[in-house]
């Protein structure tokens, strides 16, 4: 990212020590695409019936958080600190809700059951399509409760570390890198398990997946410049988390 103008450092400047409104509300207008970008991304693995509108103003909330917060004397960039903001926010407030108590997590667990009735009949990995016919729901259907339980993985990750925070573990510094010689074992087998199985995707999987985890960019930005809609990729995306779901399961569990 380039360096600020003289415009947005005088605004910075302004904000920083009067609180000046104006300069204020310039800012957020001009780091309100974040927000989008966040919204777009974490929204690809939640149920449809969560409104984006409802993730807009949590983001925004994270984001008016970050512009208060903000120090800038700090050698940091805005956008890597709001950036942190605007996903704790938009995170904290679907946990919040407790959305996935309700219903992704039931589903999640549904899938599984038939996954496992499925496959013992089968002896071999079932496809979603299978799936979707031994369950007669729509195939699209099976790949977004995939993508719900997987997203389900994250926020728990984010509440149990809430949790470990709030039982009196702050007495000691947390070293959330450290982990004992057989945590790393398991930890390098099943990265290299991930790897090996995402070498068995096909192109344009591993090109979505490549694009979205690696590259950052929103399955709308994918589509763009696949040549393909937004929707289109939405199901590429949620087929290659479906190949890899056990896998995925297990390492975010042992991350």
């Amino acid at each position: 990212m380039t360096q600020p103008s003289k415009e947005e450092q005088r605004l910075w400047q302004s904000w920083s020590k009067n609180r000046d409104p104006q300069a204020g509300d310039l800012l957020i207008k001009k780091y309100k695409p974040l927000v989008s970008y966040h919204v777009q991304r974490i929204g690809a693995g939640l149920p449809k019936n969560v409104s984006r509108d409802d993730l807009t103003s949590l983001g925004m909330m994270g984001l008016f958080d970050a512009l208060n917060k903000f120090d800038i004397n700090r050698d940091l960039k805005f956008d890597t600190y709001a950036s942190f903001r605007v996903r704790g926010a938009i995170i904290d407030g679907l946990r919040k809700e407790d959305w996935l108590s309700r219903s992704a997590r039931e589903k999640a667990k549904k899938l599984d059951t038939h996954i496992e009735e499925l496959e013992q009949k089968l002896m071999r990995h079932a496809t979603p399509e299978e799936l979707a016919e031994h369950m007669k729901l729509p195939v699209d259907e099976v790949y977004q409760t995939v993508q719900e339980h997987f997203f389900s993985n994250l926020l728990s990750i984010h509440e149990q570390q809430d949790s470990d925070e709030s039982e009196g573990k702050a007495f000691a510094i947390r070293d959330d890198r450290t982990r004992t010689p057989e945590q790393s074992v398991v930890r390098t087998e099943l990265l290299q398990d991930l790897a090996d199985n995402i070498q068995k995707l096909n192109e344009k999987e591993q090109l979505v997946l490549s694009l979205f985890y690696t590259e950052e960019l929103t399955l709308t930005e994918i589509g763009e410049t696949l040549g393909l809609s937004t929707s289109r990729i939405s199901q590429i995306h949620s087929k290659a988390l479906f190949k890899l779901r056990k896998l995925l399961s297990s390492e975010m569990l042992n991350a």
